[in-house]
């Protein structure tokens, strides 16, 4: 059987490695909860009946697609779970818990003069994948 706090800190290693994560989110609450049991706050990892369930809570970076930040966290947890412990991800939950912006950085929808932005590929017919 895998340890819990294994688990969790392979998880957290691929979770941070991955494009667009700023950071593993968890409330007041959860951090308090966390420190007293030995647990790294906004993972939740359970073996409940042989089967292993992961729980994660982000922060992206703003102007990123969600769900394509979402697939990588994924994919990434998943490949590093089973190179580690040689076993399958039963069930993995990816929460978005808000978007991070970075200083000096133009906010969403704004651009400064002369940039392209997704609208302008999108009207001039570029396909973009």
């Amino acid at each position: 059987m895998v340890a819990r706090r294994a688990a969790a800190d392979v998880v957290r290693a691929a979770v941070l490695g991955s494009y667009g994560v700023t950071r593993i989110e968890a409330g007041l609450f959860e951090r308090l909860r966390a420190v007293m049991v030995g647990r790294i706050p906004g993972i939740q990892i359970s073996f409940a009946d042989g089967q292993l369930a992961i729980g994660l809570r982000l922060r992206v970076r703003a102007g990123l697609p969600v769900a394509e930040v979402a697939r990588q966290v994924d994919s990434a947890v998943r490949y590093r779970i089973r190179r580690s412990f040689a076993r399958e991800v039963d069930e993995l939950r990816i929460r978005i818990g808000g978007l991070d912006t970075h200083p000096g950085a133009t906010p969403p929808g704004r651009q400064a003069k002369g940039q392209t932005g997704n609208s302008d590929l999108a009207d001039s017919g570029t396909d973009v994948a």
